[in-house]
């Protein structure tokens, strides 16, 4: 089959509101290099980094037009030179690149090929591209930087978000007993991905003694935290380090650990299983088409989404 030469991709040419920036246009078709594979999108994951990024608060963009988006799902349309991972044909799934932009708002995206995995058995295209980020973000904060065992309690701030809900059925499954915070009408959703409790309040008051409080969030939420984990459990924050935060755990007594994430197939890997079986399952809110970019990202950045915002490129 020919491949095509041309395809349909949106695009930023500038930084602000998604309305105003965010549009689709026709792009020439990337070609993989040396170790990449050229990959027929088929979902896109909507993350907030995503939207950030747009206004300028995330990734620093070099050049326009730049094209969006890191979780990426489809399958392998041809591959470069050495590589031989994967095969054409063979449905794929990651979050290459990141935090230099890997163009998955688009019909083509050309990865690494050792940034990617294989889609899990029975996992649909939406459901696959909803995982890479998230789920990398929430199984390198448990156990690369929370070390969580068994038998632990673990506290998640919002419990029902992108991160959040992921973090929520890994620790379930690794067998600790967790505790989310989430307003009231999520409180059913966060108990039904195994969390014992939910807290809609003020945790400080209703939440003590934890061995990890996972942070999504950053900013005074961070430091809340510190008042809810026991001495000498952790706290790890998914919005980066300053010089305080270790100060004020080191004054509680507190480990901190600090979240960047960056691609990881052999995580993937390790969460295939969890998702084959439906140990772990990504709740995806809304799907949208490329030409409805715009309002994933207006509905993104309203803070009130349960799980994830995927495109469908199919």
């Amino acid at each position: 089959m020919e491949q095509a030469t041309t395809m349909r991709a949106a695009v930023i040419d500038r930084l602000g509101p998604a309305a105003d920036t965010l549009r689709v246009t026709d792009l020439p078709v990337p070609r993989p290099g040396p170790g990449e594979v050229l990959v027929r999108v088929a979902a896109a994951g909507v993350n907030a980094i995503d939207w950030a990024t747009r206004v300028g608060r995330g990734v620093g963009i070099d050049a326009f037009p730049a094209v969006l988006g890191w979780d990426i799902a489809g399958t392998v349309a041809a591959t470069g030179p050495g590589a031989g991972r994967f095969a054409v044909g063979d449905a794929i799934h990651g979050m290459p690149r990141f935090p230099a932009l890997a163009g998955a708002y688009a019909e083509y995206a050309v990865a690494p090929e050792d940034e990617l995995a294989p889609v899990p058995a029975g996992l649909a295209m939406v459901e696959a591209a909803a995982v890479p980020m998230p789920g990398i973000t929430a199984w390198q904060t448990l156990f690369r930087h929370g070390g969580l065992t068994a038998g632990q309690r673990v506290l998640v701030a919002g419990a029902a978000g992108g991160v959040g809900h992921l973090v929520v059925q890994l620790a379930a499954d690794a067998g600790a007993e967790v505790i989310g915070t989430a307003s009231a009408r999520n409180r059913d959703f966060v108990l039904s991905l195994g969390a014992k409790d939910v807290v809609a309040h003020d945790m400080v008051r209703e939440v003590k003694n934890v061995d990890l409080a996972v942070d999504p969030m950053g900013g005074a939420e961070y430091f809340r935290m510190l008042d809810v984990v026991r001495p000498g459990g952790t706290v790890v924050t998914l919005k980066g380090e300053g010089p305080q935060h270790r100060r004020a755990a080191d004054e509680h007594g507190v480990r901190a650990g600090f979240t960047y994430v960056h691609p990881d197939a052999p995580v993937l890997d390790r969460l295939a299983p969890l998702l084959a079986e439906g140990r772990l399952r990504p709740h995806v809110e809304r799907v949208f088409t490329l030409d409805e970019v715009a309002g994933a990202h207006e509905l993104g950045e309203q803070g009130h989404v349960r799980g994830r915002l995927v495109l469908d490129l199919s």
